[in-house]
């Protein structure tokens, strides 16, 4: 009968021996795999059949142990040198003596120019269905940055070109340099986490990448895919300026702004003093030109208006004015005057009809006006029936009148 062996706790602790045989045995059984990275460093040991080689992730700074037969080595199509892009295929195995683990290798294959643009395709598609190309996401470049972020290599020519051209443009501009390896396995760690440095002083207003030309391995490192990401997810705009216009990684798809060199670059960020003053003053003398024609056209319009006569002469229009009055004024009183003469006419033809007519010329030929005036309310008797012997009457004739009283009656038959 089989006995079951303790748990492992303080008071039975594992030794180093089966703990290590543990791991072993899990490791063993992952089996052969196949791992893709870059060769950092190839050992091969004279007098030895294996060869020690360090394989590296490009994108992330982890490494991993990998032995082979040096045959292997040296029967691949293309020479392995460190820093090539390969796939490999092993067994993981763990050393229980001296606790480490590492891959034992059967088969290395070179990836190829073709394999690595056919991956940079894959990258480049999946980020353009991602919207990490699209235009909208670009941002404008400040038009004058006090503190310009350059990551470049060591003493490059890039940096050297990028400095000079930029203060020779403009001499203010101050730069915050972070000096990198610009390819091999170590690029992508180091510009990411210089960038993010970057990214986040806020004194920085604009970020340049900045390498010169060089083969498409050479170049990988800007076109990984973990450097794009880290480039979409700025704040500060990014100025891509990686090698000579041939050129073309996806960094310049994924910046704000794709320089065709260093130099350009430089001369994207750093405006040209001389040209802005130049501009500065062409923008004065046009401005003053234009403000001169204006004041010019205004004066035109204003002694326009004084030169009219209602400006010029305000009087004349008064005197026009008084004039017309004075004319009504005339015509009024002529009109007045007219009636009033054709009124007199009139007037003096009525008096003398009425006088002809009137009583006073019919007693100036000798007839009488007889009145009775002896009842309440005198009056003119114009028939005997109005009268009666003894009526009191009034004789009026053309010089006077008389009083008297009715003897008799006599008819017009007597």
């Amino acid at each position: 009968m089989t006995s079951t062996p303790a748990p492992n706790s303080a008071e039975n602790p594992w030794p180093v021996r089966t703990l290590n045989k543990k791991i072993a045995d899990w490791i063993h059984r992952l089996g052969q795999v196949w791992v893709e990275g870059q060769l950092t460093q190839i050992n091969r040991r004279p007098g030895t059949r294996t060869a020690f080689l360090t394989l590296r992730d490009p994108a992330a700074d982890l490494s991993l142990s990998l032995t082979c037969d040096p045959d292997l080595l040296r029967r691949s199509a293309v020479p392995l040198t460190e820093g090539a892009r390969v796939i490999v295929y092993g067994r993981p195995d763990f050393y229980p003596g001296r606790g480490t683990l590492s891959l034992r290798i059967t088969d290395i294959r070179p990836v190829g120019i073709g394999e690595l643009l056919a991956r940079i395709e894959r990258i480049k598609a999946l980020l353009g269905a991602e919207g990490l190309f699209d235009v909208r996401r670009k941002r404008a470049l400040p038009f004058l940055p006090h503190t310009v972020g350059l990551i470049s290599g060591r003493g490059s020519a890039a940096q050297r070109d990028v400095i000079a051209v930029a203060s020779a443009r403009w001499a203010s501009v101050r730069f915050r340099l972070s000096e990198v390896p610009v390819q091999g396995p170590s690029a992508v760690p180091a510009i990411v986490d210089h960038l993010r440095l970057l990214d986040d002083d806020p004194e920085v207003e604009v970020i340049i990448i900045a390498r010169g030309g060089g083969s498409v391995e050479d170049l990988l490192p800007f076109s990984d895919e973990t450097l794009l990401r880290a480039v979409a997810a700025c704040r500060t705009p990014v100025v891509s300026a990686i090698g000579h216009e041939p050129d073309n990684p996806l960094l310049d798809l994924v910046a704000d702004v794709r320089a065709a060199t260093p130099t350009d670059a430089a001369k994207r960020v750093a405006p040209e003093i001389a040209a802005e003053v130049a501009m500065i003053e062409t923008l004065r003398s046009r401005s003053a030109h234009a403000l001169r024609n204006w004041v010019a056209r205004e004066q035109r319009v204003i002694d326009g208006l004084r030169a009219r006569p209602v400006l010029a002469r305000p009087q004349l229009l008064v005197d026009e004015q008084r004039t017309v009055v004075e004319r009504l004024r005339a015509d009024l009183r002529r009109n007045q005057q007219h009636r009033l003469t054709v009124a007199h006419h009139q007037l003096t033809q009525l008096s003398a009809r009425l006088a002809t007519l009137g009583p006073a010329q019919t007693l100036a030929r000798g007839y009488a006006v007889v009145q009775r005036i002896d009842d309440d309310a005198p009056h003119a008797v114009s028939s005997l029936d109005q009268l009666s012997p003894g009526a009191q009457v009034r004789i009026r004739v053309a010089d006077g009148a008389a009083r008297a009283v009715v003897d008799s009656l006599e008819g017009s038959e007597q």
